[in-house]
């Protein structure tokens, strides 16, 4: 069988995959497949990312429109929510799969739908073809971890993409796992209606979170009524003659209409026949060094895929760097010492550099200050009260080691801090700024304006 042959071939085609096929196109002229075999554009802009982030902003609104809108003066019926209409909404906001096609076509690449295997290190087999290539790029994602419970088998549970595929509301939902999506799904689910519990094996949500942080955060949500299990998990779980489903947490027994996992992720790499040239695969996924490279010769691997950070654009940041290592230099590396991150909640709960903890493992010699969200001008507009803006510093050289920020607009405060992290910026700096007035970003200034106070051998640690 001859083979088609390519500078490039990408398998996936979501952020990372487009994002390598990019570059590699446009700085290099390189001539690139892309190899998908389900979901064309990836889970992001399909079903994970964009349209989740749309069911947030229509759970914000009704909750804003019921619990704002008399007191300013609008007179509203109560909102009820029509989720198919609001599914549709979102669903108008994503590209079809044709026109994903016809989009990567016009890009003059080698658009090939079907499921690749490895056949060797420089070719892969896709159906009845064959493509080779010097440089391949795995980038086939990850989907939702099935935790060990016993009776899963026998429940029709949900996840992220299929959450955002009901025509109604839940009348009630546990869901299982605390992180981003866990949160922001039962967040969602609670304001339009649902009874939320949520089930975390940990003793904090959001773990990679600042703990006083996330504390935080908890206690926003536990405000709207949502219940958080800490330190505990699910028994088992077992369909009710109703039809409900009965899920044991520890010596309590309760009845929920819908369960939804949010306990991790997996990488998509079981059909891709790794064994067959030794790819190096362990827990997180496939193994890669700060170039992206793989254990294997000519192999790359970016995003979901890869052992690394699980988000969108890291999976861009991975592909770029592999592609400047494929066809360049290779003198950029991986780097997340200053990785930005966020939790579409509202309040938000974002984080840049190290945590406390984080701080204290590192063993740094650092202060911390805090402000709280509620003595904000612009967090009285929506009688927030739970919320918090965190500097840790280090003590000799006053250098910000990270921000935490749990408020609306958290996202946007720690993302444009990225920079100013990564080039020293001290909290002295972030003390004498300029800042807007009423903004939830002054928080940020009346945080470290109370280290201007604090003798360097007197600051917390």
């Amino acid at each position: 069988m001859t083979a088609d042959h390519y500078d490039l071939i990408v398998l996936g085609a979501g952020s990372a995959a487009r994002d390598g096929a990019g570059k590699a196109a446009r700085e290099f002229g390189a001539h690139v497949a892309l190899v998908e075999h389900r979901l064309w554009g990836g889970s992001c802009p399909n079903v994970a990312c964009r349209p989740t982030k749309a069911y947030v902003v229509a759970a914000e609104l009704m909750h804003d429109v019921r619990e704002h809108a008399a007191e300013r003066g609008i007179d509203l019926p109560d909102p009820k929510l029509d989720l198919a209409r609001t599914r549709a909404w979102k669903d108008s906001l994503r590209r079809d799969q044709q026109s994903w096609v016809q989009v990567l076509t016009e890009a003059r690449y080698g658009v090939v739908s079907g499921t690749a295997s490895f056949v060797d290190a420089h070719t892969v087999r896709v159906g009845e073809r064959e493509l080779s290539g010097e440089r391949i790029l795995v980038a086939t994602g990850g989907r939702t971890a099935v935790p060990p419970i016993p009776g899963i088998e026998g429940v029709a549970w949900l996840d992220h993409v299929s959450a955002l595929e009901l025509d109604e509301v839940p009348e009630s939902l546990l869901v299982v796992g605390a992180g981003p999506v866990g949160l922001e799904f039962g967040q969602i689910f609670a304001r339009f209606g649902s009874r939320v519990t949520i089930v975390n094996s940990g003793p904090q949500i959001a773990a990679r979170a600042d703990r006083e942080a996330a504390r935080e955060l908890q206690a926003a949500l536990e405000a709207e009524g949502i219940e958080i299990v800490l330190n505990g998990g699910v028994d088992s779980l077992a369909s009710s003659p109703s039809g409900s489903v009965e899920a044991k947490l520890g010596d309590r027994l309760i009845e929920v209409s819908h369960v939804l996992l949010a306990s991790g992720r997996v990488p998509n790499i079981e059909e891709l026949s790794t064994e067959t040239i030794g790819l190096e695969v362990g827990r997180g996924g496939v193994a890669v060094d700060d170039l992206m490279r793989t254990n294997v010769s000519g192999i790359w691997a970016a995003g979901d895929v890869a052992a690394g950070p699980l988000l969108t654009p890291i999976a861009q940041y991975q592909a770029r760097i592999a592609v400047e290592d494929m066809f360049g230099n290779g003198s950029r590396r991986a780097d997340y010492s200053v990785l930005p991150t966020a939790i579409f909640t509202d309040p938000e709960l974002g984080g840049v550099g190290l945590s406390e903890a984080e701080a204290l493992e590192q063993a740094h010699d650092f202060g911390v200050v805090t402000h709280p969200l509620a003595s904000l001008t612009r967090a009285q507009y929506t009688r927030a009260k739970h919320g918090i803006f965190k500097i840790v510093f280090d003590r000799e050289t006053r250098r910000v080691l990270g921000v935490h920020v749990v408020s609306r607009g958290a996202s946007d405060i720690v993302g444009s801090l990225a920079p100013a992290l990564k080039l020293g910026v001290t909290v002295d700096d972030l003390a004498y700024m300029h800042h807007v007035y009423p903004s939830y970003c002054e928080g940020l200034k009346a945080a470290a304006e109370k280290a201007l106070k604090i003798p360097a051998s007197e600051a917390k640690s």
